[in-house]
């Protein structure tokens, strides 16, 4: 009995190293990877107190080359603890890139919006429990015009590159510019307006990278909403599209140094906003266009420093964070953090902040924040 299933087992290995060895030469070059961040987090907010351990976000990703020139990418997002639940899991990336030239690259699908540094950065390199608040209100994470999450994603065509080589062989200069719906992840344009976004840097020393970017469009609903009439003075209900034009601009600087990371940036924001933001397609929020009463203004700016202690492993951390949604102090919201990383390995690190918060858009301003996280990846 035994003899049988230890030959059935080498003819299975047998014929498994056998149909590999026919497979395809792309399909070979095919990369299954992943990362899961679990989380511990305190609020001491006044009426919202908190206390949990959470699932923050798991992603499995394959990617690949076709024939040297293309690569690909698809990737899917889990989440734990969601307001809903029917959002996870979802498709955050899928896309394929033509990377024939480093000058001249061409990029098709759903991906990172092509504004700030930090956006897209992989969550654990990072850095902090989460991006910069002026980042995921201005970049497409939780965006402030009302879009559902999208992780600072949307769909459409980008061209890329890097060019001008010093004597030592290092590109200089970096463009990226891209076309995308403005609409968010997984979902088709609905103005027909396109946004256009794109930013560009300089790096004139090894680990310095010095960029501004811009960002032009719409973010748009089909539904209702009241306005008042300005000659009359009266209440009316209207219908159809409602196109929201938002025009962004950031300025960037990172420096990177014997594993010191110094970085900060300042995004604003003209565009007026929905009072509701998105969160499933077939509840009220999706065909409500209400405006919200924080204004066509806003902005924010963040500096950071990650210090090491012990060199690739044991970090120091601080970060200040300023959000405006509405251009102005009336609700500002400030983030002082502190924190340590320490890398078990390059694949598995823990990592704990204290936050002091201060939000003017609270009856008690100031409250603290404990977050503390498990990363790994493979």
């Amino acid at each position: 009995m035994k003899k049988g299933i230890i030959m059935t087992l080498f003819a299975v290995i047998f014929h498994t190293a056998d149909t590999l060895a026919q497979m395809p030469a792309w399909l070979s070059n095919v990369k299954l990877s992943g990362y899961g961040i679990t989380q511990y987090q305190y609020s001491s907010q006044e009426n919202a107190k908190s206390n949990s351990f959470n699932l923050r976000l798991a992603r499995i990703s394959l990617d690949g080359r076709i024939v040297n020139d293309f690569y690909w990418k698809a990737q899917i997002q889990f989440n734990g603890n969601t307001s809903t639940l029917g959002s996870s899991p979802r498709l955050v990336d899928l896309f394929a890139e033509w990377q024939k030239y480093d000058f001249f690259r061409v990029k098709l699908g759903q991906y990172k919006n092509p504004f700030t540094f930090e956006n897209p950065m992989h969550p654990i390199d990072q850095g902090f429990m989460s991006c910069g608040q002026a980042v995921l209100k201005l970049a497409g994470f939780s965006d402030r015009a009302g879009a559902h999450s999208s992780n600072g994603r949307d769909i459409g065509l980008q061209f890329q590159g890097d060019f001008l080589k010093n004597n030592k062989g290092r590109n200089l200069i970096h463009y990226q510019v891209g076309v995308f719906n403005g609409q968010g992840i997984n979902v088709k344009d609905v103005d027909q307006q396109k946004n256009i976004i794109g930013g560009v840097w300089v790096m004139p020393v090894q680990g310095l990278r010095i960029g501004t970017f811009g960002w032009t469009g719409s973010y748009a609903r089909k539904g209702s909403w009241t306005e008042k009439n300005m000659q009359s003075g009266v209440e009316e209900t209207k219908s159809g599209i409602r196109r929201l034009q938002q025009r962004r601009y950031a300025f960037s600087a990172e420096y990177l140094i014997d594993d010191w990371t110094f970085r900060s940036e300042y995004v604003h924001s003209t565009g007026l906003a929905f009072a509701k933001s998105l969160s499933n397609t077939n509840d009220a929020s999706a065909s409500n266009c209400n405006l919200s009463a924080d204004g066509d203004k806003a902005q924010g700016v963040y500096a950071l420093v990650i210090a090491p202690i012990i060199k690739k492993k044991l970090h120091a951390k601080a970060r200040y964070d300023m959000y405006q949604p509405s251009g102005d102090a009336g609700k500002q919201r400030t983030q002082y953090e502190i924190g340590l990383d320490y890398e078990f390995h390059k694949n598995f690190e823990i990592s704990g902040e204290y936050a002091f918060i201060n939000d003017h858009s609270l009856l008690k301003h100031n409250y603290s924040l404990i977050d503390v996280e498990v990363s790994f990846r493979f």
